[in-house]
């Protein structure tokens, strides 16, 4: 039997989960790599810089496939599956990854580029508006964005600050 070739993978996690993912895979011996970034925090109360997850809700992993490992790393804690087609997980090329080591070695700051699409389901998770679930609706500028809540037809409006919402993925909306 030939050796399967190892590669890097993107494996999604559950909300938040990016760190217990990325400990519990290390614990298990994965080559493992969560690209962090350097950022403000939001609490108001506090100015430090706070490393978060460049990409929420994912960590890079290395394996070859073979069918031990591959349940090894779903069975982890906080992991949902591996990102790819119905037919098999997408391998990430060394490059991008070792790109993005650099990019995140650096303390200059990274655009992420996550932009929102008007529709995409949203969950504000910070600010006066915190746990209200909408849909984004446009950018308003100075970092502002406008969320639409609907209820029974009936719409209502909110402005928040662009970082205090996260998109939702489309089957929790």
């Amino acid at each position: 039997m030939d050796k399967l070739e190892r590669s890097w993978y993107v494996l999604h996690t559950k909300s938040r989960f990016e760190n217990v993912v990325n400990d519990g895979l290390i614990k298990k011996s994965f080559e493992v790599f969560l690209p962090k970034i350097k950022v403000r925090s939001r609490r108001r109360d506090r100015k430090a810089m706070i490393r978060i997850p460049l990409f929420p809700g994912y960590v890079f992993v290395k394996t070859d496939l073979n069918l031990l490992e591959h349940l090894e790393i779903v069975k982890t804690a906080g992991a949902v599956k591996l990102i790819g087609t119905k037919e098999s997980p997408i391998p990430v090329s060394d490059h991008t990854v070792d790109s993005l080591k650099i990019m995140v070695a650096t303390d200059h700051p990274v655009d992420t580029g996550t932009r929102l699409r008007k529709g995409d389901p949203v969950l504000v998770v910070a600010g006066p508006f915190a746990g209200v679930r909408g849909s984004f609706v446009r950018y308003h500028g100075r970092g502002r964005v406008l969320v639409d809540i609907e209820a029974s037809g009936q719409y209502a409006g909110v402005e928040v600050q662009e970082e205090d919402i996260e998109r939702l993925p489309q089957v929790l909306a």
